[in-house]
């Protein structure tokens, strides 16, 4: 086993950056740039973007997360648009990138974990309808409610969508699942975002909510 991959292994620690290898193992920067291209070649490790690296499978103590993962390949970002409607159960389709909202411009990155892809969603609280979640192997991610995911979604995908009908339609979400958010989410979730589009939608899932309840 390699010295790099030894010393993560040890200290369970799966996922580190260029700045970890340089505080963890002694040496110069050409002899630690050594023992990451090694640790790569031998299949002990992945690069998973510059500077940033995971231990591959068989020299994990515990599992990776690749939501948790997400933040540190781009950020500040969160989980959310189909990643989030599909850990949620809402929609019925897998999800084979993890998608991610980001404060900055949106990119994509194609790595040894799969794809991330992040879209750029202004807003005025970045992360108001975000959970800070943690796995049951202690991975932490950040993960967006269901409404504020549709939100991000109508506004990603430039929908003029008026209601929830199209996105039950669209989506095949169950209708009780459209039901199970409370008014006051919608409205703070509207609040916090400056999209007319978004506002349109929202306010019209949040007719249905109240229409259901009268």
């Amino acid at each position: 086993m390699n010295k790099l991959t030894q010393y993560f292994f040890k200290a369970d620690r799966p996922v580190f950056t260029q700045t970890d290898v340089a505080v963890a193992i002694e040496g110069t920067d050409f002899s630690r740039h050594g023992l990451i291209k090694r640790a790569i070649a031998s299949g002990e490790l992945l690069n998973v973007r510059r500077g940033l690296y995971c231990l591959a499978e068989p020299f994990q103590k515990k599992p990776v997360n690749v939501y948790g993962i997400s933040q540190l390949v781009y950020g500040p970002s969160y989980v959310s648009l189909e990643s989030t409607l599909s850990f949620h159960g809402w929609i019925p389709e897998a999800v084979y990138a993890c998608t991610c909202v980001s404060f900055n411009s949106a990119k994509e990155f194609d790595t040894p974990l799969g794809l991330f892809s992040y879209k750029r969603v202004p807003q005025k609280a970045f992360y108001m309808g975000v959970d800070r979640c943690v796995d049951e192997h202690g991975n932490v991610f950040f993960m967006a409610s269901p409404a504020k995911a549709l939100a991000d979604y109508v506004y990603v995908r430039r929908l003029t969508w008026t209601g929830v009908d199209a996105a039950i339609g669209s989506l095949r979400i169950e209708p009780e699942e459209i039901r199970s958010v409370e008014p006051a989410e919608l409205s703070d979730v509207a609040s916090n975002y400056g999209s007319r589009r978004v506002q349109r939608f929202l306010s019209g899932w949040l007719r249905t909510l109240e229409g259901a309840t009268a």
